[in-house]
């Protein structure tokens, strides 16, 4: 799995991508890098890393999986974000089997640390 593409898009292998994201070993340095392993997260019902990258003020007490089929996705636009913001908005198109999700996210960085706040749209 580690030499196969990143679901998320990218273009990189998992391993090199969201990989070590969603195993701990670093942090997510922008906000669509964030975005995208959320995503990827979603792709391995991977809840922990859900959970732990949405910001306290307005996460539930669990996030709720289940067994959709993710089939890609496209990132629309990104807003700020970057390494020295912090505040960020990402736009996209994440694509099931049976349709597709369109959503502006909003992400804020706390104590170095980006986090999916909330939809904004």
């Amino acid at each position: 799995m580690s030499d196969d593409p990143c679901p998320c898009g990218s273009g990189l292998p998992y391993a090199q991508c969201c990989g070590p994201l969603l195993s701990m070993e670093r942090q997510a340095a922008t906000a669509e890098e964030l975005m995208r392993s959320r995503y990827t997260a979603h792709v391995f019902v991977n809840a922990e890393h859900l959970w732990r990258t949405w910001d306290g003020r307005t996460r539930p007490e669990q996030v709720q999986l289940d067994d959709t089929r993710w089939l890609g996705l496209e990132v629309l636009e990104v807003v700020d974000g970057g390494v020295d913001d912090a505040t960020g908005v990402v736009d996209f198109v994440a694509r099931y089997e049976g349709g597709e999700l369109a959503e502006r996210s909003e992400f804020t960085r706390r104590g170095g640390r980006w986090f999916y706040t909330k939809e904004i749209r």
